[in-house]
This record gives structure tokens, C-alpha cells and sequence, in this order.
């Protein structure tokens, strides 16, 4: 992995109060000791696949540089405007750990920059449509002629070439055309659009596994690489157990539609209920629920006749569960050591003491208030993630960066 002066693992222009974020990451593994430190990734990305993914890099060490559009930036700092202070809750969730250089790739000189910059770095990460970023000079041929070790990675909707290698892609259009959106646990229910970006996310989290695993090849054979991600193929691959029940049994299978399973009402709140990985799960789900024994009913006996007959069954359950509380029904189908959960609002989960306990919320200074997000999913007995930079303004590094280009130059 590529080292050059002016690359120190916190940038030295950092504020004071940086530099006590930055401590505390210290103290807990030390940011030379995160694993990516050395790496310096090149990032074009905005709105959430790119973002999420260098997000990550950044979170573990790696050096990401955000080349954003002078003036305008990423599009996500204009989506939704800010109810309280100057920071933007979408784009601060995305892009902590990152210094930000606004810079008009039309002019010369910072094009020059920005290929300087590459010339040093590890990975450059984009998720334009497939030829932007070859009309700016900046496409994988261009990035190898410049650097052979450079990691090159793209992600778009539905791949960089083939036949919708030039269409706009955004999560909810590959939830449509991957056949997400119309899996459903009720087919009786209209489509609806997921209200969760999974494809960003799952996407995302696919471009990181693609850079690391390109980084350790490279460790190999000393030369770079393309690595391609897009939106379609993320969700194609999360299907991956009921394709293949098409393609090889030429039968559907829908996890959510079981019969033993699904959400009930309960006198104050939901819960879910998964029947499954027992000998007899219906025997235990009926000493919960204060049923006799149905398994042995023949309406009943086997999951062939539960699924002919999943109307009548869950109407069963539905009555008992709305004879009582969530929490009673909790603690019967626990001690039958059952698999269910109440269902939740994101606000209750945000204060639930296992998502403390987890250390999953961040918070760090901003623009005018606290910014807080979700951390990092990954836990590791050797490497803490954490918020040593936060949420960077609109070029806010530009000169910084800048500067270490010459700096660069000088040392060449």
C-alpha cells in the first residue's frame, strides 16, 4: 500500500477539538493500528451506495479523499433540508471519516490535481453512470496508465456494460426489476416500494468486500484491479436461496409466508412469531399460546396440511394473541424457547439497551448542533471504528489537500 509525505493518518491541519475525537480512537485501538491505515482512497461517489462504502473504508483507517462538485457537492447535503443547525442528517450519516475537496473537474488544474492524487493512492471508488467518468479523463484505463496498483472501483445499477449499463440506477428501481419488490409475504397485498434503501446498503456493503479482496490480491502480484458492483446484482445474489429453488426445482419458496410464522396483534402492540428449527414446533407454539396439542389434529399433522390449511391455523393464534399483552406472550413463547420479537418503531430500537450495550450510535461535534448516526455493524476485538473526523463541510479540506498534492510533487 502505497506511502508518500504529507500522508499522515490524521490530517495535521486537524482543529483541537478533532484532535480529542481522534484521541479517543487512539486510546481504544489506535488509528495507525486500524486495519486500512496506509490506504488512501480517491472518492467520486455521492448520494448512498459509494458513500456507505467509503464510509466504511474510512471508519477502519483508510485516508478518503471526497472529490465533490464545487459549489453543489454531493447531492445528498440537499436532500431534505435541515430542521435544526446547518448539518444535514442524510449526507452526516454517510460520510464521517472523509475530508472533502470541492473542485470543478473542468479546469485543468484541478484535473491535474485530482490525477496527482491518484498517482499516490490505493483505490479510486465512483457510482456515476457507466462513460462520466471516462468523459473526464478519469475511466480504469485512464486511472492504470496513471497508477497500475490503483483498485478501481465502480458501482452503477445494473453493471458497467450490457444492455442497461447506460440507464439511471437507484434502489427502488432495482428492487423492481430484480424481482424484490414483488416478493412479498402475502401475495393478496398490492407492491409496494421497501421503505429501507437495501440495495444501497447491500450494494455498498459488496463494493467494500470488492475493494478488500482486491487489496490482498494486490499484495500478491503487485498490480490493481477493476472491481464492479451494481444495485441489480446485490439484489439478485440476496435471492440467492430462492433462485435457486426456481431454477432447480421450478418451485417458489417465500420464508415469510410459513405457516408457524408471521406478525400478530397483541392487546397493546405486534409481535413476530418464527415456527421453525424444532422437532415440533407447533406442539410448543400450542403450550404457549394455551391450545391443546393441533400437531396431532390430521388438518395439522405435517407441513404440507399446516400450509393447506394456514387460514384456519393462524386464525387460532390471532384469537389468543389478542386475548393478552405483547409482553405476556413474549415471555410464554420464550419459555417454550420459540423465536419471536416485538415489532418495532427505529425510535424504540434507537434507546433499546442492547443497541447501547452494542455501541452502535455515534455522535460528534458539527455545524450548529451534535451530529449523531448509527457506527459501525462490525465488531473487532483488535480494531475499533470511530468517529475520529466528523462530517466534513463542502471543501473544507480543498487546500489541505491541495497542498499535499505539491507537497507530493515536491517530494518526487
Amino acid at each position: 500500500m502505497s506511502t508518500a509525505p504529507g500522508r499522515p493518518q490524521a490530517s495535521s491541519h486537524r482543529s483541537p477539538q478533532g484532535e480529542r475525537i481522534l484521541a479517543s480512537v487512539q486510546a481504544s485501538s489506535g488509528a495507525a493500528d486500524l486495519p486500512l491505515s496506509g490506504v488512501r482512497v480517491v472518492d467520486f461517489t455521492q448520494v448512498m451506495m459509494g458513500p456507505v462504502c467509503t464510509q466504511m473504508l474510512g471508519d477502519y483507517g483508510a485516508d478518503v479523499l471526497k472529490i465533490e462538485r464545487k459549489g453543489a457537492g454531493d447531492l445528498s447535503r440537499s436532500t431534505f433540508e435541515p430542521v435544526h443547525g446547518a448539518d444535514n442528517p442524510i449526507f452526516c450519516s454517510l460520510n464521517r471519516n472523509k475530508r472533502s475537496a470541492a473542485l470543478d473537474l473542468r479546469d485543468p488544474q484541478a484535473l491535474a490535481a485530482v490525477k496527482a492524487l491518484i498517482a499516490d493512492a490505493d483505490v479510486v471508488v465512483n457510482n456515476f453512470r457507466a462513460g462520466v467518468m471516462e468523459r473526464m479523463g478519469l475511466g480504469y484505463e485512464d486511472c492504470q496508465a496513471i497508477n497500475p496498483r490503483i483498485i478501481y472501483a465502480v458501482g452503477t445499477g445494473y453493471g458497467d456494460s450490457g444492455p442497461y449499463a447506460h440507464k439511471g440506477g437507484q434502489d427502488v428501481l432495482a428492487q423492481a426489476m430484480s424481482g424484490v419488490m414483488h416478493r412479498r409475504a402475502d401475495p393478496a397485498v398490492p407492491v409496494s416500494v421497501y421503505p429501507t434503501a437495501l440495495c444501497d446498503y447491500s450494494a455498498g456493503m459488496h463494493m467494500v468486500q470488492g475493494i478488500l479482496l482486491a487489496l490482498l490480491q494486490r499484495g500478491k502480484t503487485g498490480v490493481g484491479q477493476k472491481v464492479s458492483v451494481s444495485l441489480y446484482n446485490s439484489m439478485l445474489a440476496m435471492q440467492m436461496q430462492e433462485a435457486a429453488m426456481i431454477m432447480m426445482a421450478d418451485s417458489e419458496v417465500n420464508w415469510a409466508a410459513m405457516p408457524l410464522s408471521g406478525v400478530f396483534d397483541t392487546q397493546d402492540g405486534a409481535l413476530v412469531l418464527v415456527g421453525a428449527f424444532k422437532a415440533n414446533p407447533l406442539q410448543d407454539i400450542c403450550k404457549a399460546l394455551d391450545l391443546p396439542d393441533l400437531s396431532g389434529d390430521p388438518k395439522f399433522c405435517d407441513l404440507n396440511q399446516q400450509f393447506a390449511n394456514k387460514a384456519e391455523l393462524q386464525a387460532l393464534f390471532r384469537q389468543q394473541f389478542a386475548s393478552n399483552t405483547r409482553a405476556h406472550w413474549l415471555s410464554r413463547l420464550e419459555q417454550q424457547d420459540l423465536l419471536c420479537a416485538p415489532v418495532r418503531d427505529l425510535r424504540e430500537a434507537l434507546v433499546d439497551p442492547q443497541t447501547l450495550h452494542n455501541q452502535m450510535l455515534m455522535e460528534g461535534p458539527g455545524e450548529g448542533q451534535t451530529c449523531r448516526f448509527i457506527g459501525s455493524p462490525i465488531q473487532m476485538s483488535g480494531a475499533k471504528a470511530g468517529l475520529y473526523r466528523a462530517p466534513p463541510r463542502l471543501g473544507q479540506h480543498t487546500q489541505e489537500i491541495l497542498d499535499m498534492v505539491q507537497e507530493q510533487a515536491q517530494a518526487s
